[in-house]
């Protein structure tokens, strides 16, 4: 018999003496599954966060890794960035300043256009970029450690045939979470 107790499951076993197994547990409930993809995706991030803070960028937050994804190696202006991001240009203007004030970013003049403003990473921004890479790649290597490299690649299948491609890597989890 399974009993769900405060949204855990709690699994009873009826034992006659006769060894019998518990009863499986049936499938998770639905909303499970977004709670432990979102934990999978904390883990990782917090834990790149860590080794980013060790690595000399104990200021980067995840929000600035979005934002700095967004500026790109070429360069944005605020409103691309906003675009890029699902957020206004003033709010992706606030994390702008932030960056630059950190030293991760700087404005300089767009040589296409005198009258636009280019949001541009600095060396700093593209050492805790490259950092980030690297530090994934460690990451994703634990996991292969912890679950097997074929489990992981078929987990990272898995979710491309459910995730549509068009959404799969968009930076814009800001708007739907509250802000970049």
């Amino acid at each position: 018999m399974v009993d769900h107790v405060a949204g855990e499951k709690v699994n009873q076993v009826v034992d006659s003496g006769k060894g019998v197994p518990p009863a499986p547990l049936p499938d998770a409930p639905g909303h499970e599954l977004p709670l432990l993809l979102f934990g999978g995706f904390r883990t990782l991030i917090d834990r790149l966060h860590e080794r980013l803070a060790a690595e000399g960028h104990p200021d980067v937050r995840p929000a600035h890794g979005f934002v700095m994804q967004a500026i790109g190696l070429r360069g944005a202006t605020a409103s691309e960035i906003g675009r890029r991001l699902g957020v206004s240009k003033q709010a992706a203007g606030k994390t702008v300043d932030r960056l630059v004030a950190l030293g991760y970013a700087e404005r300089a003049d767009d040589p296409a256009d005198a009258r636009r403003k280019l949001v541009r990473l600095t060396p700093r921004g593209l050492d805790a970029l490259a950092r980030s890479a690297a530090g994934f790649d460690a990451l994703r290597a634990e996991w292969c450690a912890a679950l097997g490299a074929d489990r992981v690649r078929a987990l990272e299948a898995d979710l491309r045939k459910v995730v549509p491609e068009e959404t799969a890597f968009r930076l814009d989890a800001g708007s739907w979470l509250g802000g970049a």
